[in-house]
């Protein structure tokens, strides 16, 4: 049977972009207790390769070793056993962290700092020229939809959960990075300010950002990623795009009202029409060529969504089967 990462290195085989980050077999052992004698297996033997211009989501349960794979990679904490690279060099390596920007989970903000201060702050750890900061920072605060008024005015102690959150992505990208890593970038987020974190992680994408990020939305996380990989309990039980891990099934499962109900039932075999006059039916046929054809009708469509299995039921029958076999 093969391995997770056998099957990985066979997926990744066509890719033909540059690999940013690689890690091979890193674990990460902490030892506690009073005289130091215990040990705490935080991760094990992780091994996996995330290519330029991708949007990789890790998940996991709480405690599965999320964070600490992201500190690994970042060179807060080092490996017990294995090695890495990161843009082509060793974890740790201090010339790298020019090109990477962080978020992380709860990120410590100076409260009595502006934002636009802490932004200088930031700006000028990386020796960003003053000229450049004034034309970078404004740029950066409408990308995360604060007003410059009250970045410059506001004290960061008085902001809100989401208004923190986007002053910290903000300083994440103060540097224009190659590589960005968000530790869950949606946490304590009201859906308004994660729908706004989602749409700032897509502009970062489509301008070819490679962008590392855990998270427990898996909804947000199915709109975003590339490719995913799942932790549970310090190990890597799968990875692969959603098409190969939900499968590439293109049945749509569409609810809607109006439209002539001959045509509707060539459409949707399968078609059901209720009470209130709404319908719903599997669709096999082409997506778009349907929508026309019912706007043609006069009709419109209510929600529409691939039938295939969802990544929160795929998540949670994998990390159930985990649970089977450890219990």
């Amino acid at each position: 049977m093969k391995s997770v990462q056998d099957t990985a290195d066979a997926q990744l085989a066509t890719i033909d972009t540059p690999p940013v980050v690689i890690t091979s077999d890193l674990r990460k052992v902490y030892r506690t207790g009073f005289w130091m004698n215990q040990q705490v297996v935080s991760l094990k033997g992780c091994s996996l390769t995330v290519y330029q211009g991708e949007t990789f989501g890790l998940l996991g349960p709480n405690g599965a070793g999320k964070t600490t794979l992201l500190k690994l990679l970042l060179g807060i904490i080092r490996p017990t056993a294995g090695k890495g690279l990161l843009l082509g060099q060793p974890l740790g390596d201090r010339n790298v962290k020019q090109n990477i920007g962080y978020l992380s989970e709860n990120p410590y903000l100076y409260e009595y700092l502006t934002g636009w201060e802490f932004l200088q702050l930031a700006a000028g750890l990386f020796q960003i020229p003053a000229n450049v900061q004034r034309q970078r920072i404004p740029h950066l605060l409408d990308l995360v939809g604060l007003s410059v008024a009250d970045a410059r005015k506001k004290q960061m102690r008085r902001y809100s959960k989401g208004m923190l959150q986007r002053v910290g992505m903000a300083q994440a990208l103060i540097n224009d990075p190659e590589l960005i890593f968000l530790d869950e970038p949606m946490s304590g987020l009201d859906p308004l300010g994660r729908y706004r974190m989602r749409e700032i992680i897509l502009s970062l994408k489509a301008a070819g950002k490679t962008i590392f990020f855990n998270s427990h939305i898996l909804s947000e996380v199915e709109q975003i990623c590339d490719r995913i990989a799942i932790l549970s309990q310090g190990e890597l039980i799968c990875i692969g795009s959603l098409g190969e891990l939900l499968g590439r099934d293109e049945t749509y499962h569409v609810k809607g009202e109006g439209g002539d109900l001959s045509i509707l039932k060539k459409w949707l075999p399968s078609i059901v029409f209720e009470p209130d006059g709404s319908w719903h039916g599997t669709l096999q046929a082409d997506y778009y060529d349907f929508l026309g054809s019912l706007r043609l009708m006069g009709g419109k469509v209510i929600s529409i969504h691939l039938s295939r299995q969802s990544l929160e039921e795929f998540f949670i029958q994998q990390i159930s089967q985990i649970n089977h076999v450890v219990n």
